[in-house]
């Protein structure tokens, strides 16, 4: 199985610790990941601000540099939902095809391809998961709560089963934190707020460590959590399972 580690952009520049977890995450789970070094961005910002047409060579530099993968893992539910849904306005020749399939998020591919369902370590801390709209709601990682009360997924579930750790019940699991990419830009205020609620939610219910699949989300609330100097940590989940994984 040939598989290619892809880096959301924002993660390359801002959070290469959480590249580096994915990758030795992978590592211990027996997949020798390549990290291709002429990957650039999946195109999603340019798409997201109205100019999706721009974006069009970013999609075509993607697709040439992944082709020749069995899978294309990302730790990033928006970009790996980006890819799979929004490249369909370029031409759909067969290994733009091919990639927008076997593009998969980190969390999705340890637990449907690789069928890992528990990962053996130890976090004792209480952490509190923030599942990404993207993830939730597009790649169907995690119950919905417009759909059931049931708070159910495969990322809580690796999290869940490591000992020691307690994850924290809040009260709107799966309310979106503002941040949409351009929209926190477009719509500062509003998008500052929602993240506060989010915020406030893991502080009212003691969480120690925040959460998630998605480094967007947790970059805008890392960044409310900072100017605060609340005190919360905010780790890319890679970085927790990698950590705890002897």
């Amino acid at each position: 199985m040939k598989v290619a580690l892809f880096v959301p952009c924002y993660v390359d520049q801002f959070y290469p610790q959480v590249a580096i977890a994915s990758l030795q995450l992978l590592a211990k789970l027996g997949v020798a990941a390549a990290f291709p070094k002429q990957q650039t961005c999946c195109g999603q910002p340019m798409a997201n601000s109205g100019c999706e047409q721009d974006a069009k060579p970013v999609y075509h530099h993607f697709v040439d540099t992944f082709q020749d993968y069995d899978y294309v893992v990302g730790p990033a539910g928006s970009c790996v939902y980006h890819v799979r849904q929004h490249f369909d306005i370029i031409d759909q020749t067969p290994a733009v095809q091919h990639v927008r399939t076997a593009t998969v998020e980190l969390f999705d591919f340890i637990t449907q391809v690789l069928g890992v369902t528990e990962i053996p370590g130890r976090y004792p801390h209480k952490v509190g998961l923030h599942l990404s709209c993207h993830g939730q709601r597009g790649l169907h990682q995690a119950n919905e709560s417009e759909m059931t009360p049931v708070r159910d997924g495969q990322l809580r579930r690796l999290l869940a089963g490591l000992d020691g750790l307690e994850l924290t019940e809040l009260d709107r699991n799966d309310e979106c934190c503002g941040f949409g990419g351009t929209f926190c830009v477009s719509e500062a205020g509003i998008s500052a707020r929602m993240g506060q609620d989010r915020v406030a939610d893991h502080l009212r219910h003691g969480t120690q460590v925040l959460t998630g699949g998605d480094m967007s989300c947790l970059m805008h609330l890392e960044g409310i959590v900072r100017r605060r100097q609340l005190p919360l940590r905010v780790l890319h989940a890679a970085e927790i399972l990698n950590g705890a994984l002897a």
